[in-house]
């Protein structure tokens, strides 16, 4: 007979070979050309950029993650390639499938080949934002590992912008609870760069911690943006850490005259209404919108459109965001690579059926995500309409003059 532990624990690597296949990307290893689409896809495609300039498409919102085989300095979490720590391996293996690439010894270098790849598969290319990833912070200044997600250093990403300056632009990471924080800030404001990422969640950053004060006075006056991750984050369990997602904990570096960027309009999960705790919890969107709403921030908080056709964010915020037309001009296209390439977060049949899209289009929008997922993630959102007022996102979301960089 054999031992009880073997057969459970042979029964969790099936379990996550099966939800692997399922979840995973299923698209040509190969970006295919626009040329080789059917003619009623190249129709779609045309559709999408008929009022783009050409080369002015940009994407603000691209992850660059690493392993380490190329001795970039990059790395995952130590339990992320073990399959006894189910939902980190199943997170792992996602984002290698979504970047369509094994993990060998040269999955560094595989990676940015492929991003590099499917941006120039753009038509006329564009300006595409590629993010670093700071480690998350003890507020001693201590790094703290186990709550680390993934770490892209800031070198990384600016040496793939020096070697692709057609298509790539470095926004860097920074936890402000670094001893070395602002001195890391001038110096690559030094060098030209403009934008600094967060995911406060996961890096352990609590936007409104008056410690903070000192970087963000030094961003105002470096004129660097923040592009922050809003809401739910899905690379964290803790509900303590979820907090660091409220929207309204942003007010702080927006009274200083820091220029923010939400990432995904904060458009998942619920939190403490911090203009009246004894209510309920609010949905993050809501609370966004209250900001988006407060004139003071007019000039200074703007959102990018990542991640909002997820199915897991369907469909009260899309649909809120398309009908607020007064509230276009401050919207940024991201794609949140790669997230748009993995099977199952972008369902064009759930789209289909709420009336985002036709069935036709489906069909189109499938043959493009199989040539090029991060072509199909901008070609969706070009196609989306509302399901009964009609409104779509303008063309003005996708160009470069989206980015409130001045």
């Amino acid at each position: 007979m054999k031992h009880p532990h073997g057969i459970i624990l042979a029964s969790l690597v099936l379990l996550h070979g099966c939800a692997f296949s399922l979840l995973s990307g299923n698209f040509d290893r190969d970006v295919r050309a626009i040329e080789t689409l059917s003619r009623e896809a190249q129709a779609l495609v045309d559709s999408a950029y008929r009022d783009i300039p050409p080369g002015k498409l940009v994407d603000c919102h691209l992850h660059v993650v690493g392993i380490n085989t190329a001795k970039t300095s990059c790395f995952v979490n130590e339990n992320m390639p073990k399959w006894w720590h189910p939902r980190a391996y199943i997170r792992y293996r996602l984002f290698l499938s979504a970047f369509g690439v094994d993990a060998t010894d040269t999955t560094d270098e595989a990676m940015v080949r492929r991003l590099a790849s499917l941006a120039r598969g753009m038509r006329g290319g564009g300006t595409f934002y590629i993010l670093a990833m700071d480690k998350n912070y003890n507020r001693d200044g201590t790094e703290n590992l186990p709550q680390t997600e993934f770490y892209t250093p800031n070198n990384y990403v600016y040496e793939i912008s020096r070697a692709h300056p057609d298509i790539f632009v470095p926004v860097v990471s920074i936890n402000p609870y670094r001893k070395d924080a602002i001195a890391e800030l001038e110096r690559w404001a030094g060098k030209g760069v403009r934008m600094v990422k967060w995911i406060p969640n996961a890096q352990g950053i609590d936007p409104s911690d008056p410690a903070i004060d000192p970087f963000y006075r030094r961003m105002k006056a470096l004129r660097m943006a923040l592009l922050t991750h809003g809401g739910e984050e899905k690379a964290v369990d803790a509900e303590e850490a979820q907090k660091l997602g409220n929207p309204l904990l942003l007010r702080r570096p927006l009274d200083i005259g820091v220029t923010i960027i939400v990432a995904h309009g904060a458009s998942l999960g619920r939190n403490i209404d911090l203009d009246d705790p004894e209510k309920k919890p609010a949905d993050n969107f809501d609370l966004f919108l209250r900001l988006m709403d407060d004139k003071k921030y007019e000039r200074l908080l703007f959102a990018d459109v990542s991640a909002q056709l997820q199915f897991n964010r369907l469909s009260k915020p899309l649909e809120r965001i398309l009908e607020r037309t007064d509230l276009h001009h401050r919207l940024v296209n991201g794609s949140d690579y790669p997230l748009p390439a993995v099977n199952v977060v972008i369902q064009t049949r759930v789209l289909a059926r709420l009336g985002f899209i036709t069935a036709d289009e489906r069909r189109c929008l499938n043959e493009i995500y199989r040539a090029n997922p991060l072509l199909f993630d901008f070609v969706l959102k070009r196609t989306i309409r509302h399901p009964r007022t009609g409104a779509r996102f303008p063309a003005s979301v996708f160009t470069t003059g989206a980015v409130p960089i001045r």
